[in-house]
């Protein structure tokens, strides 16, 4: 079993890659829409995030607890 610390480590990483991530799709929003503001791609971004499709198949789950 992995100890908390390592746990906190790993979950770190993964925050850090998510955000490297999301920093290179706005570079990439940037150069596909070079004469909008950054308010305009922002709001891609935005809807980029909302409307990414699930990582997995499956049965998509709601969340709520009974």
């Amino acid at each position: 079993m992995m100890s908390d610390s390592g746990v906190s480590e790993r979950f770190r990483e993964a925050l850090q890659l998510a955000e490297e991530g999301i920093a290179l799709m706005r570079q990439n929003l940037r150069r596909r829409h070079v004469g909008e503001s950054e308010e305009q791609i922002a709001d891609r971004l935005d809807a980029w995030l909302r409307d990414r499709p699930m990582d997995a198949p499956g049965r998509v789950v709601d969340g709520s607890f009974p």
